[in-house]
This record gives C-alpha cells, structure tokens and sequence, in this order.
C-alpha cells in the first residue's frame, strides 16, 4: 500500500507510539509494530493511545498544534524572540515576508495530514476489528461504536487544523481514499476550476464523535468525550459562518452554532464529569497540578512527566521558549510578548481597556536606560491577565525570580523587546514540573486548546449577530469578573517569599482593593452602553478575546475569520517598528486570510493540488 504524497512520509503498516501526551495509558514507547499485532482489543487500545500521542509533533520549532508561531506571532500578540538570523522561515512569517515556500508552513502541512492518517489507519484497523470490539461494552456504548468515534474526532480535528491555516480548500481524506491502496491524490478543485471546500466533510466527523461518545470516562481521563466533540464542531460551524473575505467557501451555520453552545452550557462536562464553568482564577488555568479539572478545560493537550524524557514533556521542545537562563537553565529565548499586546493592558479609571487603540499613544511600560538596564513602569493601571500571560521586569516571574536585567532573560532585546513569555512556562513548585531539574520548560501543565471561556465567548459572538447585544455583554462581563478574582502579588526577590509593595489591585467588579500587589492592578466590568450597538458590542468582544486568550496561540486566526487582519496588523507593524527595527515599511496585504498551501505539496501532488485563492 503506498501512500507517500500528503502522509509526510509515514509507514502505512506501523505506528509509532508514545506516552508523551496521553496521561491515561501506560504504554510504553514502541517502534513499528505490523497491523496484525494491532488488530486486537489490546492492540486497538494501543491504536488508540497513538491517536493522541499525535498531538505531540516532534517539530516543536514550528508549534504545529500549540499555534503559537501562527496564532500569537503572525497575529502580532508575539516577536518570534531568539536573534534575527535564527531560524530564518520563523523570520519571514513574523515580518511578513511569507512566499509559498516557507519551511514552518510546510511542517504545519505534513502534521496535519500525519495526524489524519493515523487517524484513518486506527480507522482501518478497527474496521478489522469489528466482530471483537462490537462484543466488548465501552463506557456507554459497544467499545467499536466508542473507538470510531474518537478516531473519526481526530481525523476531522486535524482537518480542521489545515483549515484554519490553509483555508477550507485543502484535500479531505476520508476512509475511502485511504482504502484505495494507491497514492491519495485528492484534489482540492474540481474539473471545471471550482475549489472543492471541505467543511461539510469535517462536520460529518465531529457529528458522529458528538453522537457517540461518551460525555465522561471512568478512567483515561484524558480522551476526548463527547461535549468537547460538540465543542469543535460548533468551533468549524462558526468559522465556516464568519467573514474572511468573501472567499473560503463560508455560508450561513449561526443557528447550528447557537443551539451547540446552548446545549454545551446547559449540559456540558468535563471528562471526569465537572460540569463545565470558568475556573475559580485565571492563574489556575496555568498552574500544573490544578489546572487540568477546573470545570473550565474542554480539550487539552495531555502532558506528563516520566522517567528520562527531556524535550517530550514540553509541548514547544523544551529548551525552545524558555529564557536562555533566567531560570537557571538554558533556554533558547524564543517567543517574546509584543510591546504592543502588553500596552494594550493598560485600562482607564473604570478599569476597562483603551478599545479605541489610544494605549499606543502611551509610552511603552518597559524601556531600557544608558546602561542598558530595563525599568518597568509598575504604577500604570493594568488588567490583572497582563502578569500571568506576560514576564515583566521587576515583577515576579511565577516563583524563579523578578527580572532585573537582561542577561539571562533576553537574548536580543533589539530583536524580541523586553518581555518574556510566561503563560506556558512552569512554576518552580509545579507539582511533578521539575522532575528533571536541568531541564528548562519541563512540564506538567496542560496547554489548552478549547476553554469554557471560549464558549462563554463565542456565544457572545452568536448573540451580537443575532442582534442581542445587552445579553452579549452579559457573557462577556462574566469572563471579566473572573479576571477580577486574583492577582500576581509583590515577593522579595532573594527568595521569592511574599513580600510587600505601594502596589494594589483594584477589583471595580466586586469593590475591593488587594494590597502588596506586583504592579498597580484594576479591572470593571462593561457598562449596559457598552452593548448599544453592533458596532461597540463586537469591540468589546474582539478585544475580550484578545485579553483573554493571549499568547494561547489564536489571536491570528480570530482576526482572519472576522476579515480584519489585513487592517489590524497594518496598525501593529506601524506601532512596534518605533521600537524594532525589523518592522519598518513591513506590510500584511489585506487577502492574506489564508497562508499558502506549502509549493512542495503542490509539486508532489503533481498537480492534483492548486494553490488556494488568496496566494494563486
């Protein structure tokens, strides 16, 4: 069976497994092993646990599934970090200087299509299986009912990711392309020119996952059930219903993703069966230990730590996101916050956010003197968020240190700026984070790809669409109040013991002031005249998510879906080359809505594939 084009170059007959991202199987790492050792209920259960060890791509450098280099740094929430020279396709994506040949892009490409065949080889597989499996119970329902559905959940998942990137004409392999025995030469036009899109298709998947999985297990914790399902497929729905920019083969699915939502609020639950809901503080979303079953996870990359592993319990590699030693290890100082994303902290006496961009007329909140020492202006107001997405200096990195100057934290300030990323970085306490101690990033903290939040969100999307924008705003407000819950507080810097500070947290939503606070902290609530109009509703939401979901790998792909990227990034490379050289006279031309499918798929396809529409 050959099936060399689009498979990044996969063995048909093996799969490779590994325990890196699942947190639920204790198999061990195994090289390739024949279809008949597979064609099993033990084997399918090894089938299984490869389908999520998909999810941990080896090429961290790329971030095929954490998005970062997509989401965060081509949407301007992020500099790429590191030196200007290194890693020159990461270069050309943050300044815009993307061409069809782009290596990130084509990493993104294989992974994609890696994960969607061995998703339709695990299909396969069971499909040999049936007879055995259709007689062994599942959770609720027969164990082959249960495994199809979560291979087929991860075969539109993947999709869906080449989607989201690449638009929505990219080739569907389904069961029969991959059964035909031959090289999957999917088109993604048809005879006549017309680009084939490929919505409906990934609908159908996560449908079936929706219909048949189980809403919990009672153990493997870790898998995909069935509210997540529903989750991502009213995720597709609202993509493929919002703007781009005419193009992309978007239609009409606003009904179908209010009445998901609305069932998924009403009856969602976590796989451990808590009822979904926002997690009591947003720092426990990114505190390994606590944050997994908060109520608020919806799908998460399962991470764990065990034995030597190195780079495989860190989602990005290891090394790759750290700083290059601030944590007393060596890290490579990629991913650095965007000057612009930290001012767009800074709120008003009411504590809300400058929505009409006037932050950037502030001065920026960290700068750096004659000796090259960096200050942060800690008395300016700002969302409480700020300091658990971002590293600032002179406030404190979780509990390692309060950066002070630059050696250690910052490898290029001329090329990255002044600020770190944190979000995803461990705590020095992280409960099993550092069983590795000279391992900088090592991680038990699950990166988050669906949150309630998002749903609490998107179904203010839905609602200002529907012309409901009071009732939006009340959605919208009740993620803000969690904001208001707790705040990074002041600590001594030679052992990180809770200090004290002339610095306060100002909670306008509950009315009460914190003390001993790392930075002078505000946050309120939305006025009703904030939700008036269309117009100021969507401002308030955009921006919302925008706070909310920093540096999580989406900011990018929001802005392509509400066809505005073009407009917003323009306004960012104008704003962050007073500060980086490497910005000026860079433009994001308006179609970019998409990026390209990759030149070396098209060349290998052999002219099955064509380009898609904004890069032809």
């Amino acid at each position: 069976m050959k099936k060399i084009f689009i498979y990044a170059a996969m063995v048909a007959a093996s799969i490779g497994l590994t325990t890196s991202c699942s947190d639920f199987l204790d198999v061990p790492v195994s090289g390739n092993v024949s279809d008949a050792e597979l064609t099993n209920l033990e084997g399918i259960g090894y089938v299984m646990t490869g389908l999520y060890s998909s999810m941990y791509p080896t090429s961290y450098f790329e971030a095929p599934l954490t998005n970062y280099a997509y989401g965060d740094v081509l949407g301007g929430d992020a500099n790429k970090g590191s030196t200007f020279t290194d890693q020159s396709d990461f270069t050309n994506l943050e300044t815009y200087g993307i061409t069809t040949d782009n290596g990130y892009l084509n990493t993104k490409w294989k992974v994609v299509y890696e994960g969607v065949f061995r998703a339709n080889n695990a299909l396969s597989l069971i499909e040999e299986t049936k007879e055995e499996l259709s007689a062994t119970q599942g959770e609720v329902k027969d164990y082959y009912t249960e495994a199809v559905a979560q291979a087929r959940f991860f075969r539109g998942f993947w999709h869906f990711e080449g989607v989201k990137l690449f638009g929505a004409a990219i080739p569907y392999v389904g069961s029969e392309e991959f059964a035909s025995g031959v090289n999957p030469a999917v088109p993604n036009a048809d005879d006549s020119g017309n680009f084939i899109y490929i919505w409906d298709r990934i609908a159908e998947d996560l449908q079936y996952a929706y219909d048949n999985l189980p809403e919990t297990w009672t153990t493997d914790y870790g898998r995909v059930n069935k509210w997540a399902a529903a989750a991502y497929l009213a995720k597709l729905r609202l993509y493929q219903s919002s703007p781009y920019n005419g193009t992309n083969g978007t239609s009409d699915h606003w009904a179908e993703v209010k009445t998901l939502l609305e069932t998924i609020m009403a009856n969602g639950k976590d796989s451990q069966g808590n009822q979904y809901r926002l997690a009591d503080t947003y720092e426990m979303l990114f505190t390994a230990g606590v944050s997994d079953w908060t109520g608020e996870s919806v799908f998460d990359i399962q991470t764990t730590i065990s034995g030597s592993q190195t780079n495989t319990n860190c989602v990005e590699g290891a090394p790759h996101t750290a700083p290059p030693g601030g944590m007393g290890t060596s890290g490579w100082g990629f991913y650095q916050p965007s000057y612009e994303f930290v001012n767009a902290h800074i709120v008003d006496e009411n504590g809300l956010p400058y929505l009409d961009g006037s932050y950037q007329q502030m001065p920026t909140l960290t700068t750096i003197d004659e000796n090259n020492v960096p200050h942060t202006d800690l008395t300016v107001y700002v969302d409480p968020r700020l300091d658990i997405s971002v590293g600032r200096f002179n406030t404190p990195y979780w509990d390692w240190a309060i950066p002070s100057v630059l050696d250690g934290w910052v490898r290029d300030i001329a090329n990255g700026g002044p600020y770190l990323n944190k979000k995803r970085q461990p705590k020095k306490a992280d409960k099993g984070s550092m069983s590795l101690q000279n391992q900088t990033s090592s991680t038990v903290k699950n990166p988050h790809l669906i949150r309630y939040a998002d749903v609490l969100l998107w179904y203010a999307e839905v609602l200002i669409h529907e012309g409901q924008y009071s009732e939006a705003g009340k959605y919208i407000n009740q993620v803000r109040a969690r904001a208001a819950k707790s705040y990074v507080a002041a600590a001594n810097a030679a052992d990180m013991t809770p200090g004290t500070s002339e610095y306060v947290m100002e909670d306008l939503v509950n009315g009460t002031t914190g003390t001993n606070a790392a930075s002078n902290y505000r946050i309120g609530l939305y006025p009703e005249s904030q939700f008036a109009s269309a117009e100021s509703a969507t401002q308030a939401l955009r921006f919302e998510r925008r706070l909310e979901f920093g540096m999580e790998g989406q900011r990018w792909y929001d802005l392509a879906r509400w066809g505005i990227v073009g407009e917003v990034l323009n306004n960012y490379v104008a704003y962050e080359s007073q500060y980086l050289g490497k910005f000026a006279d860079k433009v994001y031309p308006n179609d970019w809505v998409t990026m390209p499918i990759p030149n070396d798929q098209i060349i290998t396809m052999e002219g099955v594939l064509v380009q898609n529409e904004n890069w032809d």
